[in-house]
């Protein structure tokens, strides 16, 4: 048995044992924190009978009524089949000590945070998957905005900020040239052609347009190209393009070769508005940026040795990205944002007594069990006579 299942076995034992700990565990663990289904109905008929006044709920140590554990699997019968009260009381013989249960339901929590987020980062993958197929963004970025939600309600519950952190050592992710619908590429070559032919269009998309927005590695380098030419001021066309593209180099890495570079930069080969290929470049770079976000999240959470806490601030800074091109696309079909003046800070709210309590959880007992002696220890500082100053 895995030490997850033995924590929330032990949970469950605790509750049994002494009801009095729902008190400490159910301002942030819910039932549906536990792997198990049964394990979840049992928590939540412990839950439903504390609310409803069952005498058991509010008995001492050694004193709870036998009838509290068997209307508990009463009552988890009607929310899961299969809940037995031989069971129960093995959960009781599992637990190991009943005053520990706020360190077990930490345990419990922790593997529902690394089990919630790899759910909703598969779902944004999948979400990222279907949009790049059929040309949209809604799927994505309403996946996008439930992870982040569940990242922030994670967050409170676990006791700690909800803000990006780097990972100590981010590996060095180096771009691979993936399959690019025909679609993106079409668009792709559209634009350049448009920027080509009518260079001023540059102005239009150059504030939300970047070069790792296209898919193909070749149109990045043409876009730097056409980049460098309009802000030096310089002529543009098909040789000025070429000549500027083989100064950095991009003829001799494989990426594009002078043919192409000619045969994409044709003026005469498309005519548009430069800011709506570019609008449809920004919603692809949107798509795929939303997947490897994805799965970057993802195979952050299936590291089992990853602690909660960092786990959320690794993911919140996977999301980085996403949320950064999503700006960028919003100006792209709204404009820019008008600046708004600073609004008033808010109070800060008080925090959640749940959340002080997932905080303190481990280390609550180890250190009133030091300050205890010490305070003993020490002797009474008599109070100070305050000085007048002379009138």
């Amino acid at each position: 048995m895995n030490p997850l299942a033995r924590a929330e076995q032990a949970v469950l034992g605790a509750v049994f044992l002494d009801p009095s700990q729902l008190e400490r565990l159910s301002p942030w663990l819910r039932p549906e924190h536990f792997y198990r289904p049964a394990h979840q109905a049992l928590y939540g008929a412990a839950l439903a009978l504390r609310e409803r006044g069952h005498p058991g709920s509010t008995a001492a140590v050694g004193a709870v009524p036998v009838s509290w554990i068997a209307d508990a699997v009463t009552e988890a019968g009607t929310r899961t089949r299969g809940v037995t009260v031989s069971y129960a009381h093995q959960l009781v013989a599992a637990c190991p000590r009943p005053e520990h249960a706020a360190v077990y339901g930490r345990m419990v929590l922790e593997g529902a945070i690394h089990r919630t987020v790899a759910e909703h980062a598969v779902r944004l993958h999948q979400a990222a998957r279907a949009d790049a197929v059929r040309g949209g963004t809604e799927e994505t970025l309403l996946r996008a905005d439930a992870l982040a939600g569940a990242l922030a309600d994670l967050a409170r519950r676990w006791g700690t900020d909800a803000r990006p952190v780097p990972p100590p050592a981010e590996p060095q992710t180096v771009p691979q040239a993936g399959a690019v619908s025909g679609g993106v590429h079409a668009d792709e070559e559209f634009l350049l052609a448009c920027l080509t032919a009518c260079p001023d269009q540059l102005d239009a998309v150059v504030g939300w347009l970047r070069p790792g927005d296209f898919a193909d590695p070749g149109h990045q380098q043409l876009y730097w190209a056409l980049g460098a030419l309009h802000h030096r001021g310089e002529p543009v066309d098909q040789l000025t393009v070429l000549w500027e593209v083989q100064r950095r180099g991009a003829l001799t890495n494989g990426n594009l070769d002078a043919e192409r570079v000619l045969a994409v930069c044709d003026p005469l080969a498309v005519a548009g508005s430069a800011e709506h290929f570019g609008e449809q470049v920004v919603a692809a770079a949107l798509v795929r940026t939303a997947a490897e976000s994805a799965q970057q999240i993802r195979a952050l959470a299936e590291d089992a040795a990853l602690p909660a806490g960092r786990l959320i601030g690794h993911a919140l800074h996977a999301l980085g990205p996403l949320d950064e091109i999503r700006q960028r696309w919003h100006t792209a079909r709204t404009g820019p944002v008008p600046e708004k003046p600073p609004a008033p800070a808010p109070a800060p709210a008080p925090s959640p007594p749940g959340r002080a309590e997932a905080a303190r959880a481990r280390s609550r007992s180890r250190r009133a069990a030091a300050q205890a002696p010490a305070a003993a220890a020490r002797p009474a500082t008599p109070a100070r006579t305050p000085r007048r100053s002379p009138a």
